[in-house]
């Protein structure tokens, strides 16, 4: 079994997913693809979202599909890059609408590690990408783990903000208890995507600072 550096509070809800047997394979063919070539994100990273975000201080989720396959990009955390790394076009779709929503302007750094000592779990569905193969990654089993996580927060946690963006993350609706949590949902900040309209001016930001606001929580700042 792979030993899995994960935050204790994690381990506590995520725990018994180790030692079931998907995941003794996931641990297995991930291995197996680090070894034979080159893979997203560095191998101390896979768990990043987990590690800088412990369980009980989770304010907000926000699902990606998985981890950027290019040279430098990918930390372990959904949508973020690097200090010093050029930002991709769905994270600055991101800035600007926060921009228009919350009137902060655009950073100078696409690093999101701000957000999740904030309490926002930046967790992609994959949590490993092969060089250069967006989805690659996408069977080997992860979305079996992350969906626990997911689940296992909406189970345990109340209050907390999911954040679906696109048909993806909106897939993941199911494991959610709506009646003890804000869903928000909207389409991909992808210019593929926001450019047909749906991303900005959707004010997903504000809602959520309210709703957190609302709850006698500090808002997430931008």
């Amino acid at each position: 079994m792979m030993d899995v550096k994960i935050e204790d509070s994690w381990r506590k809800y995520l725990g018994a997913e180790f030692d079931k047997q998907y995941f003794v394979n996931l641990t297995s063919l991930v291995r197996d693809e680090y070894l034979h070539g080159e893979c997203y994100p560095p191998g101390h990273l896979i768990f990043n979202a987990f590690n800088l975000c412990p369980f009980d201080k989770v304010k907000v989720v926000i699902i990606g599909q998985d981890p950027y396959h290019e040279p430098g990009q990918a930390m372990g955390l959904s949508f973020s890059v690097p200090e010093n790394i050029v930002m991709p076009p769905s994270l600055i779709n991101i800035f600007k609408e926060i921009q228009m929503d919350l009137g902060k302007p655009m950073p100078k750094s696409g690093d999101l590690t701000r957000w999740a000592d904030q309490g926002v779990l930046l967790l992609n569905a994959t949590l490993t990408v092969r060089a250069h193969m967006a989805n690659s990654h996408q069977r080997l089993g992860w979305t079996e783990f992350t969906d626990a996580a997911i689940k296992a927060l909406s189970d345990n946690r109340e209050g907390l903000v999911f954040m679906l963006w696109g048909g993806f993350a909106r897939g993941k609706k199911y494991l959610i208890d709506s009646s003890k949590h804000l869903v928000l949902e909207c389409v991909h900040p992808s210019p593929l995507s926001a450019n047909r309209g749906g991303w900005f001016g959707n004010h997903q930001f504000s809602k959520c600072n309210e709703y957190l606001v609302g709850r006698g929580e500090n808002p997430v700042e931008g």
